[in-house]
């Protein structure tokens, strides 16, 4: 089976290259050439072998071709992907060159700030500065500063935060104050709203600039913080008019180490046992008591009154007057300007009296007052200063 199958295969082969016969003249001369089956068909596997090679050869051009298109495509997309690196770096840093600058900027924006609350505040404490006690209730936080070590960032903001202190305790130092001295009037029977706008000048610009944006662009600062300096400075105002006012009032005590007796008031007279109108306070103590002066003013009156026995009278201004009545000496005459708290007499029990006392009498416009209320003012004033 295998035999016919080889020679049907033959006669394909010699069927398909028939033998053939070539014939070439050169040099006048003929030759002949035959060209058997098997030299064609050697001839063919030649021609084909070389066409195989040639084949394979084009492919492996192609495909090197391919691969180094490849090659250059990874190439170009890893130099891609590093010049997206380089310019993401670039832009990062050129991020952080403006973030330093604006840095920069909001520091110098930041300590300008600061400087323009210093100014405001200088401004605030240098008009308090005859406030009483002002000074002593905000040198703690002053002398308490201590230096921060850290960034400019952090020292800045740690001189804010002082500021903030010292602002807080600025404003409820004078409303506590201011809100004092208020009540001390209204226990002597007096208007505070009369005496706290009797500040000489204090506030500047601060007072007449009433809406906080103006008295932020006055001042340079933020608005928050212009309007706690206008409250500070309104409070700080009163209680300078108030305190300033206190001083010229008849609000201390006219004697020291006595004891209070006969009040302001109807009582029974010690002489006639019946109902009377007493005009003062009584204070009674040993002959020759030390009598003071409960306000600066200008003596208007000495000698002897009726019934008062030897008396000093004292015009102390704004309608204000003091009787010191039977003493056993007087030692001011007419004329004559005394001190808060200057000896004007000795006490005594001239006049209609039962003992030594002094009989002690405040006048307001023509009109007399319990000189209790005022007493017990100032020992509230007082307090408040110690």
């Amino acid at each position: 089976m295998s035999l016919g199958r080889f020679k049907r295969l033959a006669r394909w082969f010699t069927d398909l290259f028939p033998e053939r016969h070539l014939y070439v003249r050169s040099g006048g001369e003929m030759r002949a050439f035959t060209l058997t089956s098997a030299r064609q068909m050697t001839i063919a596997s030649a021609v084909a072998a070389c066409a195989m090679w040639m084949g394979i050869s084009t492919a492996a051009m192609v495909v090197g071709a391919v691969a180094q298109s490849h090659s250059d495509s990874a190439l170009a997309q890893t130099q891609a992907k590093y010049e997206r690196w380089i310019a993401d770096r670039q832009a990062r840093l050129n991020s952080a060159v403006v973030q330093l600058g604006a840095s920069s900027s909001s520091m110098d924006d930041l300590a300008n700030t600061m400087e323009k609350r210093h100014a405001a505040l200088a401004m605030l404490l240098t008009e308090a500065r005859g406030a009483p006690g002002m000074v002593e209730a905000l040198s703690p936080m002053l002398a308490g500063r201590e230096t921060v070590d850290g960034s400019p960032i952090q020292r800045i903001q740690a001189v804010r935060q002082d500021q903030e202190r010292l602002i807080e305790a600025a404003e409820t130092f004078a409303k506590s104050r201011a809100d004092r001295l208020r009540l001390a009037f209204r226990l002597a029977g007096l208007d505070p709203t009369v005496y706290a706008s009797q500040s000489d000048g204090l506030g500047g610009p601060l007072i007449e600039a009433k809406d906080p944006r103006a008295l932020g662009a006055i001042l340079d600062v933020d608005e928050d913080f212009a309007t706690r300096i206008q409250r500070a400075a309104t409070d700080l105002m009163d209680m300078r008019g108030l305190a300033d006012s206190a001083q010229d009032l008849p609000l201390a005590r006219p004697t020291q180490g006595t004891s209070e007796s006969s009040g302001f008031g109807v009582r029974l007279d010690p002489f006639t046992g019946r109902p009377a109108f007493h005009p003062g306070q009584d204070f009674a103590g040993p002959l020759m008591t030390p009598i003071h002066a409960t306000a600066p003013g200008v003596i208007s009156f000495t000698g002897v009154r009726s019934g008062y026995g030897n008396t000093i009278e004292i015009d102390h201004g704004h309608g204000f007057k003091t009787r010191y009545a039977h003493l056993a000496a007087i030692e001011v005459k007419v004329g004559q300007h005394v001190a808060l708290g200057e000896t004007i007499g000795g006490m005594g029990s001239t006049g209609r009296s039962t003992g030594p006392h002094l009989h002690y009498e405040v006048w307001v416009n023509g009109r007399a007052q319990n000189p209790l209320r005022f007493v017990k003012a100032g020992d509230y004033v007082q307090q408040d200063t110690e």
